[in-house]
C-alpha cells in the first residue's frame, strides 16, 4: 500500500503554482531514505514567470523608506519565531536533523540575523557629501542592485536562505530564490510566511534542479547571483554571469585547518574540535575536519579524539542524545565512504570509519590519522563527519600545511601564547579565524572566504552593503 506524498510548490507573484509543464521530482526524508513529498521540477517558463514578477516589484519595493521594509523584515522574524516548530518540522524533514539541536541551534540565529539585517536597513553608510573641487558638491547614493537571483544549498536549507533574503530584502532588492532539489521543504514553507509579510513578487521561490538554478542565473532579469554550493557549481554560476556582467556573490567549500599547538589544554580541544567537526554530520563548509597537531603531544590528542568520537552518536531525530544526523542523499553517503575507501596504505582510522545502520544515510564519527599534505583527503573537501589529523613540526610548517589547500573560507588555532595566536591569525590566509574554539557566528561579523572558496561576504554590515550598488551625484553650486 503505497502513501499519498505531499504536494510542494513553488511560490511565484504571491501565489503557489506547480511547474508549468506538471513536472515534479521526489523529495526523500535522508533518515529514512523514503520518499515524503514531491516538487516542482521548473523550468524556463517558471523562470520567466518568477523573473517577470519580481521585475515588476522592484520599482515599489526599492522605493519604500527604509523603516518601511524594516517592519516587514521584523515581521518575518517574529512569524518564524511564532511557527517554529512548523519549521522546525519541515527541516527535519529535509534533512533529518536532530529535532533538540534543529530548534536550540538554528531558529534563534535565523530569527537574529533577520532582526539585524532589518536594523542594517536603515544604517545605510557612505561617504560625507562634501566639495572635493570647487564650485561642486559631491555625494554617494547606496541603492538596492535589482533582482537578486538565489541558491541556496542542501546542508542549512532554513538558514542559508535567511542569509540570502534577508539582506537582499533589507537593502531594497526584490529575490527569486532556489532551494536545493533535496530540501525544499521548508523553503516552501518561508514563502508562506514571508509572502503573507511582503508585497507579492518581492519574494519569490523557484524549485527544481541544477538546470533550474543554471537557467536562473542566465535569465536577463536578475542583476545579481548569489550561490552557497560547491567549487563547480560556484564556478559555473561565475562563469554563466560573466556573459552579461551580472554581480556574483559566491560562498563555496571549505577545507578548514584546526592548528593546535603543544601548549593547548587537550581535552577542552578535543571537546571543542569533535562538537564542531561532527556537528550536522560534517556537512559544514567551515568544519572543523582537518587538524593539525604539533608532534609532541599529536598521539596523546589522537588518543583522545578517536575516544571523543567513539562515544558521539548519530541517530534519528528524535533521539536526544545524537549530535548529528544523516548525510544528506545517496551521492553524499557515496562520496564519504569513497575517501574511505581510498585512503591511502599510510592512513590509519583510528575510530568510525563506516555506515551506520542500513536505514537512512548515517555514517558513524570517523578519524584518520597518520597522513600526508598530498593525500586525497586532506587537499579536498569531504563534507562527512571525518575528522583528518596531521603531525606538524614547528609554527612555520603548521602554516605551510594549513594555508596548502585550494580552499580559504574557516580555521583555527589553539594555543594558550598570545604572541603565537596574533601571528597565526595573521599568516593564516582565511576569512575567518578563530582562537580557541571553532565554528560560532555571529550576525555582526562577516562570513565568508578567499581562493576556492568564493567571494562577496555573507552577514554582518558587508554582507548588507554586497547587495547594493554605489552612485556619485555631483551638483554644482552655481545655480
Amino acid at each position: 500500500m503505497s502513501t499519498e506524498l505531499r504536494r510542494l510548490r513553488n511560490y511565484i507573484d504571491g501565489e503557489f503554482r506547480d511547474a508549468a509543464d506538471g513536472r515534479t521530482t521526489e523529495v526523500v526524508n535522508p533518515a529514512t531514505g523514503e520518499a515524503y513529498a514531491t516538487a516542482p521540477l521548473s523550468r524556463e517558463a517558471d523562470v520567466d514567470a518568477a523573473m517577470a514578477a519580481a521585475a515588476a516589484a522592484f520599482p515599489a519595493w526599492r522605493d519604500l523608506v527604509p523603516a518601511e521594509r524594516q517592519k516587514a523584515l521584523l515581521k518575518i522574524a517574529d512569524a518564524f519565531e511564532e511557527r517554529a516548530e512548523e519549521l522546525i518540522a519541515a527541516e527535519v524533514e529535509n534533512t533529518g536533523k536532530p529535532i533538540g539541536l534543529t530548534r536550540s541551534e538554528e531558529i534563534p540565529p535565523m530569527v537574529d540575523q533577520i532582526r539585524f539585517f532589518a536594523g542594517a536597513a536603515r544604517m545605510l553608510e557612505g561617504r560625507g557629501a562634501g566639495e572635493y573641487m570647487e564650485g561642486l558638491t559631491s555625494f554617494v547614493r547606496r541603492e538596492p542592485i535589482g533582482v537578486c537571483a538565489q541558491v541556496a544549498p542542501w546542508n542549512y536549507p532554513m538558514m542559508m536562505a535567511v542569509w540570502k533574503f534577508a539582506p537582499a530584502l533589507a537593502a531594497g532588492n526584490t529575490v527569486v530564490l532556489k532551494p536545493s532539489d533535496t530540501t525544499p521543504a521548508s523553503t516552501a514553507l518561508m514563502a508562506d510566511i514571508i509572502g503573507s509579510i511582503v508585497p507579492k513578487g518581492v519574494f519569490n521561490v523557484v524549485c527544481g534542479d541544477r538546470d533550474t538554478g543554471r537557467l536562473m542565473v542566465e535569465h536577463e532579469t536578475p542583476a545579481m547571483a548569489s550561490i552557497t554550493g560547491s567549487v563547480r557549481a560556484g564556478m559555473s554560476v561565475a562563469e554563466s554571469a560573466s556573459k552579461d556582467l551580472k554581480r556574483v556573490h559566491l560562498e563555496l567549500g571549505g577545507k578548514a585547518p584546526v592548528v593546535v599547538f603543544e601548549d593547548t589544554d587537550i581535552p577542552k580541544a578535543v571537546e571543542g574540535i569533535s562538537e564542531a567537526g561532527y556537528f550536522n554530520a560534517g556537512q559544514d563548509c567551515t568544519a572543523a575536519t582537518r587538524v593539525l597537531v604539533h608532534e609532541s603531544v599529536h598521539d596523546e590528542f589522537v588518543s583522545a579524539l578517536a575516544k571523543a568520537a567513539s562515544e558521539i552518536k548519530t541517530g534519528q531525530p528524535d533521539d536526544e542524545d545524537v549530535l548529528y544526523g544523516p548525510l544528506n542523499n545517496p551521492n553524499q553517503l557515496k562520496q564519504v565512504s569513497g575517501f574511505i575507501e581510498r585512503l591511502p596504505a599510510h592512513a590509519k582510522v583510528e575510530a568510525g570509519g563506516h555506515r551506520v545502520g542500513d536505514k537512512g544515510y548515517f555514517y558513524a564519527p570517523t578519524v584518520v590519522s597518520g597522513l600526508k599534505q598530498d593525500d586525497e583527503i586532506i587537499q579536498q573537501e569531504v563534507f562527512g563527519p571525518v575528522i583528518t589529523v596531521q603531525s606538524f613540526r614547528d609554527e612555520d610548517q603548521a602554516v605551510e600545511w594549513a594555508n596548502g589547500v585550494e580552499y580559504a573560507l574557516a580555521s583555527s588555532v589553539w594555543t594558550k601564547d598570545h604572541g603565537r595566536a596574533m601571528r597565526m591569525s595573521k599568516r593564516l590566509d582565511f576569512g575567518c579565524v578563530w582562537i580557541n574554539t571553532h565554528i560560532p557566528l555571529v550576525a555582526e561579523m562577516p562570513h565568508g572566504g578567499f581562493k576556492k572558496s568564493g567571494y562577496g561576504k555573507d552577514l554582518s554590515g558587508y554582507g548588507f552593503e554586497d547587495y547594493t550598488r554605489i552612485k556619485h551625484v555631483m551638483t554644482s553650486l552655481d545655480v
